[in-house]
């Protein structure tokens, strides 16, 4: 099979993990992979593994963007691929009107994705538009059928993404090396018990809870304790940042907690730490953050909403915050901090259920079917 591929950009996040993880699975099994974005800097590791990227700036909301239509509808007949496989809306969007004029008897099949629990309007009801429509969870279906009445949920394939047990093996350690430069870098957290809250700097990530939860720990006279923050700042939340800073400093926490940027050695740090925190105040359709962690298996706490509660079900039910109250969020942090690590890390279930493999085999076997069907 040929395979198109359409995402905003190739800069970081779930979505162009799973594009990337995707287009990999679809190069390793023989078949074609492309992927359209506006670039970023993940472009490069797409090409290593074996896809071709193609640049088109689909990615803007703005009226502007349908100029592309055409110029699009022309090159995707000339392409002659299988299958589109939209993730995103607002190249959706595109890409369905440019789809949707073409010969519905030489056509490529459409596919969509939906990774994220969006406002309900007409914007986002267009990732129900696909011949088949993918869901990340659950939770991400139950979305789409109770919000659009319009999307015949016979067509709906919940898929959950998942993680490569190579990448976060059961009882993962770092290596002696990498614990070395970790001090010579970040001296102050060596000895201490680490909150970890991954996740890009926005404000739905609810670091709010975090800066609380360290000083009511501090309070409390927990000792030990250190706070950190994995994620980078674009330059859309600068302001946001600057606003965490200034609630640390009149907390005096600046020595308690550390702002560490992106990471690509995000494991180690799950392994270091003793809870790792999912306190989003939106709820997300999925929860890689979540998954990580409890898939190597670190303690891991976080509201029980949205795709991150499903995880929780079930994987790891003593990490739920049922409410999202300060006080609650609290509560379960100092019982998993007071318990017997090694009793918490073993009522963690191996992950079985979330898997890369699964993942990849269901989504090219969606690919296969709807490709034969018609076919």
């Amino acid at each position: 099979m040929k395979v198109i591929q359409f995402l905003p950009s190739l800069e970081s996040g779930g979505v162009e993990r799973g594009t990337l993880e995707i287009a990999r699975a679809l190069v390793d099994a023989g078949h074609e992979s492309h992927v359209v974005s506006n670039g970023g800097r993940l472009v490069d590791l797409l090409v290593s593994q074996g896809s071709q990227h193609h640049n088109w700036p689909l990615h803007k909301k703005s009226p502007i963007t349908l100029r592309h239509v055409r110029p699009l509808r022309k090159w995707l007949q000339q392409f002659d691929a299988d299958v589109i496989h939209v993730r995103s809306r607002m190249p959706a969007w595109i890409a369905w009107l440019a789809w949707r004029k073409m010969n519905p008897a030489t056509r490529p099949k459409l596919i969509t994705t939906l990774h994220g629990l969006h406002s309900v309007n007409r914007y986002s009801e267009i990732m129900g538009c696909g011949e088949t429509v993918i869901t990340v969870s659950n939770v991400a279906k139950k979305y789409l059928v109770d919000n659009y009445p319009r999307i015949d949920a016979a067509k709906i394939k919940v898929i959950h993404r998942g993680t490569d047990p190579e990448d976060f093996p059961r009882g993962y350690q770092p290596t002696d090396q990498w614990l070395n430069n970790w001090a010579k870098e970040w001296p102050k957290l060596v000895g201490q018990r680490l909150i970890c809250l991954p996740g890009r700097l926005s404000r739905l990530k609810g670091h709010n809870h975090l800066i609380n939860l360290i000083q009511r720990l501090k309070q409390q006279g927990v000792d030990n304790i250190k706070g950190v923050i994995v994620g980078g700042v674009d330059s859309d939340h600068h302001t946001y940042l600057a606003s965490l800073k200034t609630d640390i400093a009149s907390k005096s926490l600046e020595d308690d907690i550390a702002f560490i940027g992106h990471r690509s050695d995000i494991r180690d740090i799950y392994a270091i730490s003793s809870v790792v925190l999912a306190v989003s105040t939106k709820a997300e359709s999925f929860g890689r953050t979540v998954l990580e962690p409890l898939s190597i298996g670190t303690p891991t706490i976080g509201f029980d909403i949205g795709g991150v509660g499903e995880i929780f079900s079930i994987l790891f039910p003593d990490g739920r915050v049922r409410s999202q109250d300060a006080d609650d969020l609290f509560a379960v942090c100092l019982r998993i901090l007071s318990d017997d690590t090694r009793d918490t890390k073993a009522r963690i279930k191996d992950n079985t259920d979330f898997l890369l493999e699964n993942m990849c085999k269901q989504t090219l076997s969606a690919y296969e079917e709807l490709v034969r069907r018609d076919g």
